[in-house]
């Protein structure tokens, strides 16, 4: 006997095959700020950035249009040489953690050691 699809099946796979959220950075001052890149299974993109805020955008390439304007650099891209023209130690320094959005808020701004 033929049982119609689980449409949950479906949204699980969706939710599967979603990239990674992506790490932006971008230094003002003395201070680190992240943003967090996030493409939906819609092909949406959404940033979570440092006041909460949740931008969307027609697709990924808009939302990396979006950050490079406000001056941020894929963290994942950054080599040594980037990060020491950024005025920061690439080893020092990683991405914020937390399972809670909120707490998450809190991590995304960050006083820095500049190096010499």
């Amino acid at each position: 006997m033929n049982e119609p699809p689980d449409m949950n099946d479906d949204f699980e796979t969706d939710l599967d095959s979603s990239p990674p959220s992506e790490w932006w950075v971008a230094i003002i001052g003395d201070t680190l700020v992240w943003a967090r890149l996030d493409v939906l299974p819609s092909g949406i993109a959404e940033i979570f950035d440092s006041s909460g805020e949740r931008p969307r955008y027609d697709d990924e390439q808009h939302a990396r249009m979006a950050l490079l304007d406000a001056e941020f650099r894929a963290f994942d891209g950054l080599d040594e040489e980037d990060a020491a023209i950024m005025g920061f130690d690439l080893e020092s320094v990683a991405p914020p953690h937390s399972n809670d959005d909120e707490e998450l808020l809190a991590l995304m701004v960050q006083k820095l050691a500049r190096i010499q």
